[in-house]
């Protein structure tokens, strides 16, 4: 198995399980829903354009900040990845993931019907207008004519920075990477891990990661010319660590971009 494949059943494997559990409230997958919910709709956030920076095959980072902006963007590093989400936006049959649970949910914190899912579904195929390959170690991750010179209105960014980041210099530089695609006062929502040190992405394949705390993540930020916002942390739960990493809890931060 290829280190690409292996991201993706990796990802299939947690999608479902009892990480995509909404019935318990203290589920991860409800958490990151409402957080994301809340930063997209307290009203600082708005513009045009919302890129995701290394989607991976997932799709539930934007399903609340497609309401607030008509364009989004999607990227990841590895082309099988890229292909999985074209195959979804194309309603294609095969693609493997089924996005309704995660639809409905957001659709019940908008306060509309669950059945409202299929209108979101189609309003996400519609703002999604590209997906793109990025490079988040390049001093430049995408490719200079992809965005407009202004940058992005908004960007996100779940599990992506410490998942390719051997140490906290290189996440901290990443972080600087791609602060450059947005525009002055653009905003940031990130997503990740805490004190994970590796993940299996397939059998017998660790990668190892930096293992961040919520110290280093805010001194990231702030050295990165963002000035964070908010702050939020769930504490990983017993019985969601199943021996494919070492993750210890999950950080949510809303910040903005310096101002030039």
């Amino acid at each position: 198995m290829d280190i690409a494949m292996a991201v993706v059943n990796t990802f299939e494997r947690c999608h479902n399980s009892g990480d995509a559990d909404f019935e318990k409230k203290d589920s991860i997958v409800p958490w990151k829903l409402a957080c994301l919910h809340r930063a997209f709709t307290e009203g600082d956030v708005h513009g045009k354009l919302l890129v995701d920076i290394g989607s991976g095959p997932t799709l539930y980072q934007v399903l609340s900040g497609c309401e607030i902006f008509c364009q989004v963007v999607l990227t990841d590093f590895l082309e099988v990845n890229r292909q999985a989400l074209r195959r979804w936006l194309q309603d294609e049959n095969g693609c493997g993931l089924d996005w309704t649970p995660y639809l409905q949910h957001v659709c019940k914190l908008e306060g509309r019907r669950p059945t409202a899912w299929t209108e979101k579904a189609a309003k996400l195929r519609k703002v999604i207008t590209d997906v793109l390959p990025v490079d988040v170690h390049r001093p430049h991750p995408l490719d200079p004519e992809a965005l407009p010179p202004s940058g992005a209105d908004c960007l996100v960014s779940c599990f992506c920075l410490e998942s390719v980041s051997p140490d906290l210099a290189t996440f901290t530089k990443a972080l600087g990477h791609i602060q450059k695609l947005l525009r002055p006062g653009g905003h940031l929502m990130l997503i990740g891990a805490l004190g994970e040190s590796y993940y299996f992405g397939g059998p017998g394949v660790k990668i190892s990661v930096v293992p961040l705390n919520e110290a280093q993540v805010c001194s990231s930020l702030k050295e990165s010319g963002f000035t964070l916002i908010r702050l939020e942390v769930y504490t990983l739960p017993d019985d969601m660590r199943v021996g494919l990493d070492d993750v210890t809890g999950v950080f949510f931060a809303k910040a903005r971009k310096e101002s030039d």
